[in-house]
C-alpha cells in the first residue's frame, strides 16, 4: 500500500484489525501454520482487501515482530545503572512477568519465531536486541565486580529471567490446567516466588567471593 498519502480513519481501522487478527492467528498456529484466509476471516475482511494493506503473510508477520521488539526491549532498557543492583534486576523480573500476563499472544508470537530459527527476525536479534543484552550484561558484570550483585554468568542470568517469566505466557494452557487459577491470580503467586528466588540468588553473601 502506498504511504504517500495520510491514511484515512477507515484505513487505519482496517490495518489495525488486520494486525490484531494476524497476531491472534500467528500466536495460535505459528507462521507456517497460519494462512491469509484465516487472518482475513478473523479480521472480517476479504482476502483482496487484506492484500491491499499487506502484500504478503511475511509482511504482516514482520510488522508484528518489529512492533513487538520495541515493547519487548523496554523492560530491559528501564534497568537503571544508577539504581540499587539487586532491586533493579528484581524490578526487571517483575516487569517481564507483567508482560507475560498482559501480552501472552505477543510472547507466543516471538517464541514461535525463535523456535523456527528466527527466519523473519534474525536482523533484529543480531542488531538491536544483541546490542542491548550486551550492554546490560556488561552492567551486571560491573555490579558483580564491585560486590553489589552476587557473581554469576550475566547472560545466563538474563536468559533465566526470560525463561521463568515468559513461561507463564508461552505455556499458559499447561499452567492453567495444572493450577486451575481464578483468572490471573497465579501471576501474584508467581511474582512472590520469582522475587524470592532471584533475591536469594542475586544478594551477595558477606565474605564469599
Amino acid at each position: 500500500m502506498s504511504t504517500s498519502r495520510p491514511q484515512t480513519r477507515i484505513q487505519k481501522k482496517n490495518k489495525a484489525a488486520i494486525l490484531e487478527a494476524a497476531l491472534s492467528v500467528f500466536s495460535r498456529h505459528g507462521f507456517r501454520g497460519a494462512t491469509l484466509d484465516q487472518i482475513a476471516n478473523e479480521a472480517g475482511l476479504s482476502k483482496p482487501n487484506l492484500l491491499y494493506y499487506f502484500p504478503s503473510k511475511v509482511s504482516m508477520h514482520q510488522t508484528l515482530l518489529s512492533n513487538l521488539l520495541h515493547r519487548w526491549l523496554d523492560p530491559l532498557i528501564a534497568i537503571d545503572p544508577e539504581g540499587e543492583p539487586v532491586e533493579e534486576v528484581l524490578a526487571y523480573v517483575l516487569r517481564k512477568l507483567e508482560m507475560a500476563r498482559l501480552f501472552p499472544r505477543e510472547s507466543r508470537l516471538f517464541a514461535n519465531e525463535i523456535v523456527q530459527g528466527a527466519p523473519n527476525f534474525m536482523d533484529q536479534i543480531e542488531g538491536e536486541l544483541k546490542v542491548l543484552v550486551d550492554e546490560k550484561a556488561a552492567l551486571f558484570t560491573s555490579w558483580m565486580e564491585t560486590g553489589s550483585l552476587a557473581k554469576s554468568d550475566p547472560y545466563h542470568l538474563i536468559f533465566s529471567i526470560w525463561a521463568t517469566t515468559q513461561h507463564y505466557a508461552d505455556y499458559d494452557a499447561q499452567v492453567r490446567i495444572i493450577l486451575r487459577p481464578q483468572e490471573d491470580t497465579h501471576f501474584a503467586d508467581a511474582a512472590i516466588y520469582l522475587e524470592t528466588l532471584f533475591r536469594r540468588m542475586l544478594t551477595p553473601v558477606p565474605g564469599l567471593k
